[in-house]
C-alpha cells in the first residue's frame, strides 16, 4: 500500500497536466471490462485521463436490461451513450478470468454468495471445449460476444446503432502475453489488433 500512497502524494504536483480536466469530459469510448487488477484499460490502450469512460464488473458482465430493476451498469451505459456521446463501446474480456472460469467449471461459490448471485443472475455458461484450460480463452471469447449481444438490448445502444453513431467491439486481452485480439465478424474469430 505504501508505494500507492507515495505516488498519490506526488501525483497532484503537476497541476498544469490536469487543469483542462476541470472543464469536463468527452471520452470517445466506453470500455467495459473485468474488475481484475491485471486488466488496466489505460495501460492497454495508452489512454490519457478523460479519454476512456470505464465500466468494470466482475467478469465484465453486462446485465440484461430491465427498466423495472435499474442497475449501476445500465446507468453507466446510458450516461456514456446519451450524455457523453461515446462513438464506440468495447467489451474486453481477459485470459485467466476467475469469474468466467468459475462459471465454466461449475465451481462451488457458496463462500462468496454475492459473487455467486451476480454470476447466476447475469451470465449463462459460455461454450468451452476444454474447461480445464487455465486461460479459459474460448469461454471468455464466447462470453464477450454474449455481452456485446446484450448491449444491443439497451435502448440507448439500439438507437445509437440504428442512427449509425455507435459501434460495438469485442476484445480479448491475454494477461500472460499482453496481446489484444478483436472479434472479426466476417471470420467469426478473434484476431490480433
Amino acid at each position: 500500500m505504501q508505494p500507492l500512497i507515495d505516488n498519490a502524494r506526488t501525483f497532484g504536483q503537476r497541476p498544469e497536466e490536469f487543469a483542462r480536466l476541470a472543464e469536463g469530459q468527452s471520452p470517445d469510448v466506453l470500455f467495459i471490462t473485468c474488475s481484475d487488477s491485471r486488466v488496466v484499460p489505460a495501460l492497454i490502450t495508452g489512454a490519457r485521463p478523460g479519454e476512456l469512460f470505464e465500466l468494470r464488473t466482475a467478469g465484465n458482465v453486462v446485465p440484461p436490461h430491465t427498466l423495472g430493476h435499474p442497475t449501476a451498469e445500465a446507468a453507466t451505459i446510458e450516461y456514456a451513450v446519451d450524455v457523453l456521446g461515446v462513438s464506440d463501446i468495447v467489451v474486453c474480456g481477459h485470459s485467466h478470468c476467475g469469474a468466467v472460469g468459475a462459471v465454466v467449471r461449475g465451481d462451488d461459490l457458496d463462500a462468496v454468495p454475492a459473487v455467486r448471485a451476480w454470476l447466476a443472475h447475469s451470465t449463462g455458461r459460455p461454450d468451452c471445449a476444454d474447461p480445464a484450460d487455465p486461460t479459459v480463452a474460448e469461454a471468455v471469447q464466447n462470453h464477450v460476444l454474449t455481452q456485446v449481444l446484450r448491449l444491443r438490448s439497451y435502448p440507448c445502444v439500439e438507437r445509437g446503432l440504428a442512427e449509425g453513431r455507435l459501434r460495438l467491439h469485442g476484445w480479448y486481452y491475454e494477461v500472460h502475453t499482453g496481446v489484444v485480439r478483436e472479434h472479426r465478424a466476417d471470420y467469426d474469430t478473434f484476431e490480433t489488433l
